[in-house]
């Protein structure tokens, strides 16, 4: 599968996105990024290690408090990626988004390893764009 259809799969089949890194920072990506597919029909659970809210949502502090993620949306550095992926695959996620300027090749071999669909290097709005798609209804 191309990375073009691993897009268009993600964005079709997931209707909560887990955002690790999210911020209450609206200068940030890791605020308007998400905050932009929430207005698109996407869930949004935030992933901070404050804890307290972030876009109005609960924050956990980790993968492993939220609620079951599926798709593991990454706004951290590169190098905390391969920990955050065997978090996801641990947490029993099913696919793993790092977001623009953001690629590991560790924790791509983790996340395929564990069979995750996976996606680097990305930003959701521009995919979310270039497809026009809202959210997936059940």
């Amino acid at each position: 599968m191309t990375t073009d259809e691993t897009v268009e799969k993600i964005l079709r089949t997931y209707d909560t996105i887990t955002v690790v890194g999210a911020s209450n920072d609206p200068a940030k990506p890791a605020n308007y990024v998400p905050d932009h597919m929430r207005d698109h029909g996407w869930k949004i659970v935030p992933i901070n290690p404050r804890g307290g809210t972030v876009l109005g949502e609960t924050a956990y502090p980790s993968l492993a408090e939220a609620p079951k993620p599926e798709l593991v949306d990454v706004f951290r550095p590169s190098e905390q990626t391969p920990d955050i992926a065997r978090q996801a695959v641990a947490a029993g996620a099913t696919a793993l988004w790092l977001q623009l300027h953001i690629a590991s090749d560790e924790a791509r071999r983790i996340a395929e390893d564990a069979g995750l669909l996976y996606v680097e290097n990305r930003c959701l709005i521009v995919e979310q764009r270039r497809l026009n798609l809202s959210a997936p209804t059940a």
